[in-house]
This record gives structure tokens, C-alpha cells and sequence, in this order.
């Protein structure tokens, strides 16, 4: 006998191979518009650094007396400015509607809620210990971001 599910409950909960309850994610997803004003949102870069290798591209306020970017002639590149910054709903969110949270060993789940929150494994951890985070992750139900070859699912 099959049980069968009724067609108000279908998307609602499924059941995993050991035959527990696993409940859909209740992801907060991120507006259109906000996918387009991340899109648009230009790279920051440090004044010169495109000219000298010494220099990282690492945003530094411009200082220079004379200096272009500080002045903002054209052909400069943009100054970071506070209209560019993201509403506050959707500030730091993973584009999968996450937040991401960075874990480096299977105890640090604990203090994980599935429901809005998801991992990423830091990357110095090593092979078998990154397998025990999966597996552990997988048991409670929460979504990796960046998971092992072993756990990925294939898109076709």
C-alpha cells in the first residue's frame, strides 16, 4: 500500500531515504531588482592600481591634492558613495536567498538554522573532515554552498 499525498500538501514535505519528514526551506528570495542593482553596482578599485603591480586593488579613499578619481572627472573610475549600498532586507544574503555562515568543523552546525541560514566550508579544512561536515549538514537538513565532489548533485 502506497501512501498518497494530498494535492494541498505535495510541495509541503517529502520524505528522505531514512524515511523522516524533511521540510521545503523557507527562503527569503531576493527581488528582481536587487539582482539587478548587484549587477550594476561597479568594482571598487584603488586609484592607480591598474598602472603599478605594488598595488593591491583594494578600495582606498583617493587623497591626492590633484588627484582625478577625488574630483571626479570623467573618465575616472567611481568613488564608493552610500547610494550604491543595498536595501537592508537583503544586505550580505547569498544569491540562493541564504546567509551565508562560515563553519570549519561539524560542531559548529549546532548553532545552525536551516530555515534562513546556509554553510559554506572554510576552505583550510581538510578532505575527510569536510566529508563529516557534509554528511552532518545533510542529517540536519542544511544547504552547502560550496560542497565536496562526493555530495554534489548533478545538473542535467
Amino acid at each position: 500500500m502506497s501512501e498518497e499525498v494530498p494535492k494541498s500538501q505535495e510541495g509541503a514535505a517529502t520524505t528522505s531515504t531514512e524515511g523522516t519528514p524533511v521540510t521545503k526551506k523557507a527562503t527569503i528570495k531576493l527581488p528582481l531588482r536587487v539582482i539587478e542593482q548587484r549587477r550594476e553596482r561597479p568594482e571598487f578599485v584603488r586609484q592607480e592600481s591598474w598602472r603599478y603591480k605594488r598595488l593591491d586593488e583594494a578600495w582606498r579613499r583617493p587623497r591626492g591634492k590633484d588627484s582625478r578619481m577625488r574630483l571626479q572627472k570623467s573618465g575616472a573610475p567611481p568613488l564608493v558613495k552610500i547610494g550604491y549600498r543595498g536595501d537592508k532586507d537583503f544586505r550580505g544574503l547569498h544569491p540562493s536567498g541564504f546567509e551565508e555562515v562560515l563553519v570549519s568543523r561539524p560542531e559548529d552546525l549546532e548553532r545552525i538554522d536551516p530555515s534562513r541560514q546556509a554553510i559554506r566550508i572554510a576552505a583550510g579544512v581538510g578532505r575527510l573532515k569536510r566529508i563529516r561536515i557534509a554528511e552532518v549538514a545533510l542529517e540536519k537538513g542544511i544547504k552547502i554552498l560550496n560542497p565536496p565532489p562526493q555530495f554534489r548533485e548533478e545538473e542535467t
